[in-house]
């Protein structure tokens, strides 16, 4: 199973940095040896407010797109999961019919 790290926050001064979140996602490494990432970002119409999310990747089924946290097509949503979406043929298809791009 792999590990999820994060944090989100609605005043600046309460912000976690990457070398923080690298910290969090170390001590969690035993969950996910195989791979990393992370994504921090404030928030929209909010400079105050901000998220951070870590990932540490258990590689069972190596996808070379299996890297996370994702994003969607223009960055504007970012997840960080642990599991299968067994109902992916039809997300996907009703996502591409809104304009998604995969």
């Amino acid at each position: 199973m792999c590990g999820i790290a994060g944090a989100a926050w609605t005043r600046r001064a309460m912000a976690i940095d990457s070398t923080t979140l690298r910290r969090m996602t170390d001590l969690i490494v035993h969950r996910g040896p195989d791979a990393e990432g992370q994504h921090i970002a404030a928030a929209r119409g909010n400079p105050e407010a901000g998220v951070a999310l870590g990932f540490r990747r258990l590689s069972i089924i190596d996808l070379s797109t299996g890297n996370q946290p994702l994003s969607n097509e223009d960055g504007s949503v970012w997840v960080a999961f642990n599991g299968e979406i067994y109902n992916y043929v039809e997300l996907r298809e009703e996502l591409l019919a809104k304009g998604h791009k995969f």
